[in-house]
């Protein structure tokens, strides 16, 4: 969420990207999908006129996703969506990226160092090392029975 432009209100924020993909939408229509995003993210449209700085980091998050969701992506690119969250409201976010995939077929690329957040969203493992693949498969195949030493190590130090 360190993303969020602190010049611009949530609203202004979230409809960004419809002002560079859909230019052609009007006024309400932007705001009818803003209030949309916000309300699947379990944010209060009402509040679309506040600053980045007045809300939570949880919903700061949940901002930046909407920010995501409001094109109706196929594939959502998440970098470390949880990793300056408390272990509540990780949980939380998980769940509603959850709910999210379910309702709108999304698919994630979902990057992190939190091995317990990645086995909670994963179907597909890739372990990277340097710039390359290390291991691939299944969240049991990959982190219950590692084949590769340098990913026995890692699920060894995560979950000691």
């Amino acid at each position: 969420f360190g993303s969020l432009s602190p010049r611009m209100t949530a609203g202004q924020i979230i409809t960004e990207g419809l002002l560079v993909h859909e230019p052609s939408i009007s006024t309400a229509e932007r705001d009818r999908r803003a209030a949309t995003a916000m309300a699947e993210v379990q944010i209060d449209p009402a509040l679309r006129n506040r600053y980045p700085h007045e809300f939570s980091g949880g919903q700061r998050q949940r901002i930046a996703i909407a920010r995501a969701i409001i094109l109706k992506p196929k594939l959502v690119v998440l970098d470390e969506p949880t990793s300056a969250l408390d272990r509540q409201v990780q949980k939380q976010i998980v769940d509603l990226l959850r709910e999210l995939q379910q309702a709108n077929n999304l698919s994630y690329l979902f990057i992190s160092h939190d091995l317990a957040v990645v086995r909670a969203m994963a179907d597909h493992i890739m372990v990277m090392k340097d710039g390359r693949l290390i291991e691939e498969g299944s969240p049991d195949e990959v982190m219950v029975n590692p084949s590769d030493p340098y990913t026995r190590r890692l699920m060894a130090a995560a979950f000691a």
